[in-house]
């Protein structure tokens, strides 16, 4: 007779934190069901048929601006991990490209949840940059989960890539209002600036930014040092830390309300200094008169650690396993 195995769905399987966390939940032996925009697209699908060797794996196309898509990938799991989120930073009307669909998108996924009645928790993946968005001035700052991020701030400034700070920050919100009012379990994990190695297709636009320094990309470099202007700090987190973290809070029958996932805060000229140390032998720079050196916030995971989890990975391994994975696909040329 055939274990009957617990079940997931997660939402946004194309991604490169979702596939890991399919891969992840399937060695742990759950039956997985996830859903992708364009099942059609085969660069966006050819890695989540690998995974398909290491348990079961079951794949539905679905839109998160139509509600019913999510009925049937959601029917029978306990657990939903809800990763999609639109990002289209050449946007000119971020209103209606990211904050609205953003927003209605977890709603829909959620309203999925309320029907589904095996679903027993639901983990939603939001961002530091829902947090760490402020006014604040000097240094010393430390971030936890009672902070948001000022959306009236963007709202006014528009600063840089402001629409999807403020889509984030607005869905999680969304999500948290729905869920009291509808009794959902949720959880909203918040990780930073995520790297490591990818199973995806593409490189990932997380990992191409925090590598931008050792390869000299200038949209990405560019996109880093704003990143520190707006929100006071880089923080780095190894992608695979993120997804154990994820898979412990739900599992984690105390664990509530949202969470940081910050492994190593700095700064883009601290790093820049480390990373030009570890790697010798890539053209790194070292000079950024333009931003302060010393970052202005913290992003606190003490809540997280409380709660008994342990990240593996330090900022060298973060690092080595991000260099090497550039170079095995032709990303990185050593001068």
């Amino acid at each position: 007779m055939e274990q009957i195995r617990k079940k997931a769905c997660v939402i946004g399987g194309s991604g490169f934190m979702a596939s890991l966390l399919i891969e992840k939940l399937l060695e742990k032996g759950y039956a997985v069901n996830t859903t992708v925009r364009d099942p059609g697209n085969p660069s966006k699908m050819c890695h989540l048929f690998a995974l398909k060797s290491l348990g079961q794996l079951k794949i539905f196309g679905a839109d998160l601006t139509v509600e019913e898509d999510f009925d049937a990938p959601i029917s029978g799991c306990e657990l939903v991990f809800l990763l999609a989120s639109p990002v289209n930073f050449a946007s000119e009307d971020p209103e209606n490209d990211m904050i609205k669909p953003a927003i209605k998108g977890v709603l829909n996924v959620l309203k999925a949840c309320t029907r589904a009645k095996e679903v027993k928790r639901v983990i939603l993946t939001s961002s530091t940059t829902a947090v760490t968005i402020n006014q604040l001035n000097g240094t010393g700052h430390v971030m936890d989960e009672s902070n948001w991020t000022d959306v009236e701030y963007l709202n006014t400034a528009k600063p840089c890539g402001w629409g999807y700070h403020a889509s984030k920050t607005l869905a999680e919100k969304a999500a948290w209002k729905f869920s009291e009012e509808n009794n959902i379990d949720l959880i909203s994990m918040i990780p930073s600036l995520t790297t490591g190695p990818s199973i995806i297709r593409d490189i990932p636009a997380s990992v191409a930014l925090a590598t931008s320094i050792i390869t000299g990309n200038d949209f990405f470099l560019k996109s880093l040092r704003d990143m520190q202007l707006l929100s006071g700090s880089i923080s780095v987190t190894h992608v695979e830390d993120i997804c154990r973290a994820h898979i412990f809070v739900a599992e984690k029958e105390s664990a509530s309300g949202r969470y940081i996932v910050s492994a190593h805060n700095t700064s883009v000229p601290e790093l820049a200094k480390f990373l030009s140390k570890r790697y010798p032998h890539y053209n790194i720079p070292t000079e950024f008169d333009d931003i302060p050196s010393e970052a202005k916030l913290v992003i606190s995971s003490e809540k997280l650690i409380k709660e008994g989890f342990s990240f593996q990975y330090g900022m060298e391994e973060i690092f080595d396993q991000s260099v090497g994975y550039l170079s095995s696909v032709g990303a990185l040329v050593k001068n």
